[in-house]
């Protein structure tokens, strides 16, 4: 126990959940979302350099799986603070013994999760209520050069998402499928 956070580890190494403990009483409560003192050991001398908030309407809708390369690789804190999504991590990192391997958390307004999410890894969501709204902090800018992502329904992460895919951006869909990407690299 930390402070104002529960840390606990994955099975996937450096991929971590905080359980943030709010303090309440009658009138509701007080949640501290970030403490770069209690959050020190996962932080490892990064800094928060930005945050974003996305709100997504409809239910059943992937955002992702999003990840920045080096030199502009981010640590994410991801929180869900109205309705409810899976949030999904995977492991993009090519001498990992975990390569590939994904993990899921049911981030919600009620369960006070965070996932920390380091660099070397893509990371999305699939809204399992309308109306929910995240909170992300990075430890990197947003730097568009930099960006990338794995397609979400590619049968080679075979990602078992709850819902259909309601809706997913154009830029989330166009991402080749792994098989299709090693293809054309090698060429």
């Amino acid at each position: 126990m930390s402070g104002r956070f529960h840390i606990s580890e994955t099975s996937i190494a450096g991929l971590s959940i905080l359980e943030r403990l709010p303090l309440s009483d009658g009138r509701g409560f007080l949640e501290r979302m970030f403490c770069e003192a209690e959050l020190a050991q996962i932080l490892g001398g990064r800094r928060i350099i930005q945050m974003n908030r996305t709100l997504t309407r409809k239910s059943g809708v992937i955002r992702g799986m999003h990840f920045q390369s080096e030199p502009h690789a981010e640590m994410k804190f991801v929180s869900c603070l109205r309705g409810q999504v899976l949030d999904v991590a995977v492991d993009i990192r090519p001498d990992s013994p975990t390569y590939l391997r994904w993990h899921a958390e049911i981030l919600s307004g009620d369960n006070h999760k965070t996932l920390a999410i380091p660099e070397g890894f893509a990371h999305g969501f699939q809204t399992l209520t309308e109306d929910c709204e995240m909170l992300y902090f990075h430890t990197a800018a947003y730097h568009p050069e930099s960006e990338s992502g794995l397609h979400p329904l590619d049968p080679a992460l075979a990602i078992s998402w709850p819902l259909p895919a309601s809706e997913m951006s154009a830029r989330d869909s166009s991402h080749p499928f792994l098989a299709l990407r090693d293809t054309n690299e090698s060429r």
